[in-house]
Order: structure tokens, then sequence, then C-alpha cells
């Protein structure tokens, strides 16, 4: 009993909640033979077989089944001792971030900068990525937190609303509509919008087909900088968050628009899983909303 320790029991855990190895590693951000190790070292504290190995996978025995609620408790009484006594300063840690492209591009250096404040030790890995992939990284285990175009309806995982980011039709400087008309820009020239499998295409495509017609021509990028470049250039319009466009109008490489109607907001969230529960994840998130709050150009 006196060789176990608390990793060995978190990779157990995480062994029997994701169901692999090669899963606990990753979630872990271990090596399969670290894993395998813990495991294997665990087994022979205890003197018992805690998974069968089979060809189709791991299954607990029974005395590994007796083991999960016993180390459960272990967990939780090392996230209170993480939580109320350990020092912010000492605490060892990797945090991975899943991000959208429009948060990295506004508040995520200041987030940074003050989760690096908080959490000197901290050592933080970055992922930008669309939504849809990040949700699949955080379910997954891949990402310990991630803030993209939420919520994530699942029960598992907490979520935090974020302020949102307004929208604004943009166009090259020099593009005008059919006899000085904005509103003909939409039916005239491509509309440059975010990737396809994104909630944001979707929302704008319903639209735009309700409002424009079946004939828009829709080119989606998974790129928010290839969109505003595109639009530089004159090869189409877009409906971008007004955060990012501001350096490109005072460039006068570009000029807002508007055509009658605006979609709403990008609304995005912090999101986490909640079990088993961190310290660092949700104080990370917490900084995270106080930034994004006091960020000045996300809407209110």
């Amino acid at each position: 009993m006196a060789r176990i320790n608390i990793e060995q029991l978190r990779t157990f855990l995480a062994t029997v909640r994701l169901g692999s190895v090669r899963k606990a590693a990753l979630g872990l951000n271990i090596t399969q033979p670290a894993v395998t190790a813990r495991i294997k070292n665990l087994e022979q504290s205890l003197a018992a077989d805690l998974f069968d190995r089979t060809a189709s996978g791991l299954r607990l025995t029974k005395r590994g089944e007796r083991l999960v609620s016993y180390a459960e408790q272990f967990e939780h009484l090392s996230q209170l001792v993480e939580a109320n006594i350990t020092d912010p300063q000492g605490i060892d840690f990797i945090l991975r971030l899943g991000v959208s492209e429009t948060i990295a591009q506004c508040w995520l250096p200041e987030f940074v900068s003050a989760l690096h404040h908080e959490f000197p030790k901290v050592e933080i890995e970055i992922n930008v990525d669309i939504s849809t992939n990040l949700r699949d990284g955080l379910l997954n285990r891949e990402i310990d937190l991630a803030i993209l175009l939420g919520p994530v309806s699942e029960y598992s995982v907490n979520n935090i609303e974020l302020p949102g980011f307004d929208l604004a039709w943009y166009a090259a400087a020099d593009m005008r509509g059919v006899g000085g008309d904005d509103a003909t820009l939409l039916d005239s020239k491509p509309i440059i919008t975010y990737a396809r499998n994104t909630r944001p295409y979707r929302e704008l495509k319903t639209v735009l087909f309700e409002r424009v017609g079946p004939g828009v021509s829709l080119f989606p990028s998974s790129s928010l900088s290839a969109c505003f470049r595109l639009v530089e250039a004159g090869l189409g319009v877009a409906a971008l968050p007004r955060a990012l466009g501001a350096p490109y109008l005072k460039g006068g490489t570009l000029r807002e628009f508007d055509p009658g109607w605006t979609p709403g907001p990008l609304r995005f969230s912090l999101s986490y899983l909640g079990d088993p529960k961190s310290h660092v994840v949700e104080s990370a998130a917490k900084i995270a909303l106080g930034v994004a709050r006091a960020y000045p150009d996300a809407s209110k």
C-alpha cells in the first residue's frame, strides 16, 4: 500500500473512463508505455489484477470495480488539497487549450498572460481550430479547456457563456453595389464566410437563401485572416467580427456596408469536462471569463 500514489490512481481512472490505454495516454498527455507502467505498478502494489486484457480491449475485474470508488475518493481529496492548500505559484500542470480563431485573434494573448501570472509553472499548449474539431477534442479528452462557438450540449461538459462578437458586412473600399445600392452586393458578389461545417456558415446560408435566393454564391473558408484578405482583394463580401475589422477600416482597404440586415453576434462558451474536476482548468475558465468581459470590442 505504501507504494500507491495519486498518479497511479489518476491513470487507473483515466483508463477506466476512456476505455483504453491509448485514450488514457492522450487524456493525461503522457505516453502509452507510461500508462501501462503505472497500471502494472498499481496492480503489483495491490497484488491484484485490475483489468482483464481481452482481444476487444480492457475490462475491469471484480477487484478493479471495487477500486474505482476508492480511487475517486483519493482523486477528490487531491483536488481539494490543490484548490485549498497548494500555492498557485507551485502548481505544475500542462493545460491544453482549444481556441476558435476569433478568440485567438482577439483576447487570447491577454488570457495567456493572466494565466501565466496566476500559475507561472503551468505549461500551456494551444490548438487553434474550428469549433466542430474543438468539441471533438474536448469530448475525447485531448483538450482540457475549449473556447468555441458553444455551448457543447453534452451532460459531461460544463459551459460558461462568454460575451459575443458583433458581426458587420465588409466590402473592398472601392466596391459598390449596382447603381450604388449596397443591398445588391449580396446577390451580385460571392459571400465569403466561415467553414462549411460550422454553425455561422449554416445560419448565414439559411438566411441568405431566404433573403437573396438559392442562387447566392458562398465561398467558405476555415481562416478568418483569409476571409479578410479575399474581401480586400475584391473577390467577394463577408459578414465578419467587427472586433477584427477595425485595422482594415483604419488602413482604408475595407469599408462596412449595410444591406438592410446583419447576422446575429457570434456566441462563444468556455467548455470543459466536469469529471474529473480540475482546479487549474476551473480557475483558467474563470480567468478567461474575466479577460473576455474586459475586452473592449466584445458585445455586451
